[in-house]
């Protein structure tokens, strides 16, 4: 077995529902430009826009965020992982409920990941004692889905996200580092085609064009990034929000794909009642102290207190609207 294989071997008994590997390349490997150097294109390109809004954090250091050579010196592989997190579930939006972004329904999938992580890391060392490795999940200065599309574990779709031919849209992704050089995996291929039912499902027209997302008007920006005391939603978008008061699956629910999924067996992603009925009247009455005890464990925490009971009255106004907000296509996703 390569060392490759029995790194994929641990991951999958450590509950990784998808795994594989990409070769952090230079100049020097091969003709033609590195994916570093495309992806820092790319994203250089989205900055100049400004479609990072007040991310300022995606502005900081761009080299960095596009080459994992600088993050971990001598990094020669990237080992990109996905947990499911689909359930059969459907949340209840009578009206007077919120809706929560299924990613949410759980616990905080960044304590689930990386404790895995860390473990799978320790397994590394184990197999090669000179390796060295550093891992994240989601908060890295590492582009995750260029480099989960890169090890074969899906493709980015014209909405930006990972799309799975196994899982849908339902992957929740972190990535191991390492000094090792290991069998990379076939790249993943573009299965979007002619597609765009994510691009219409978008309630705001955040998907601008194919593969380019302006977070100044998309829903989870508002609602989850957006928190400050004078962070107001836009006149413009509110209406459009209707009960989302926390991110939002519009284009993820639309895609195709999504016939494939199956549900996780990973219990940290069970929805509760509450993120599955979220009684937006009840909600609102939580003070700062209640909303953090309420989601001590949850990732609506970031969100923060003044966030989430402006999201809420949001949708409460939302009630009394015209109902222009809903999507003009059903959901896909069964």
């Amino acid at each position: 077995m390569t060392l490759a294989a029995a790194i994929k071997r641990e991951a999958r008994h450590l509950g990784f529902g998808a795994v594989g590997i990409s070769r952090v390349e230079t100049a020097l490997d091969r003709p033609g430009p590195p994916l570093s150097e495309s992806l820092h294109t790319r994203l250089l390109d989205w900055l100049q826009r400004g479609c990072h809004g007040a991310m300022g954090w995606m502005a900081r250091d761009p080299a960095r965020r596009t080459d994992p050579g600088q993050v971990l010196s001598g990094c020669r592989s990237v080992i990109s992982l996905g947990m499911n997190y689909y359930t059969e579930h459907r949340a209840d939006e009578r009206p007077g409920h919120g809706r929560i972004a299924r990613y949410a329904w759980g616990r905080d999938y960044h304590d689930t990941l990386k404790d895995r992580l860390d473990q799978l890391a320790a397994r590394i060392t184990a197999l090669a004692p000179g390796a060295k490795t550093t891992w994240y999940v989601d908060t890295g200065p590492i582009m995750e889905k260029a480099w989960a599309q890169q090890a074969g574990l899906g493709w980015i779709g014209k909405h930006s996200n990972l799309v799975s031919g196994q899982f849908g849209s339902w992957l929740l992704l972190g990535e191991i580092l390492t000094t090792l050089d290991l069998d990379p995996d076939e790249p993943g291929t573009d299965l979007c085609g002619s597609c765009t039912l994510c691009i219409r499902a978008c309630p705001t027209g955040a998907i601008t064009e194919p593969y380019v997302v302006d977070a100044t008007r998309c829903i989870s920006y508002w609602t989850i990034e957006r928190h400050g005391p004078d962070d107001e939603i836009p006149t413009e978008l509110a209406p459009k929000l209707g009960n989302r008061i926390f991110g939002c699956d519009d284009c993820l629910d639309a895609c195709p794909y999504n016939v494939n999924a199956s549900p996780t067996d990973e219990p940290a992603f069970r929805p509760s009642p509450l993120t599955l009925s979220p009684n937006l009247t009840t909600l609102e009455e939580l003070n700062e102290q209640e909303f953090a005890a309420t989601f001590r464990r949850s990732p609506i925490r970031r969100a923060k207190h003044h966030g989430f009971i402006r999201n809420i009255r949001n949708a409460l106004r939302n009630l009394t609207r015209p109902a222009s907000w809903r999507p003009s296509l059903p959901a896909v996703s069964r």
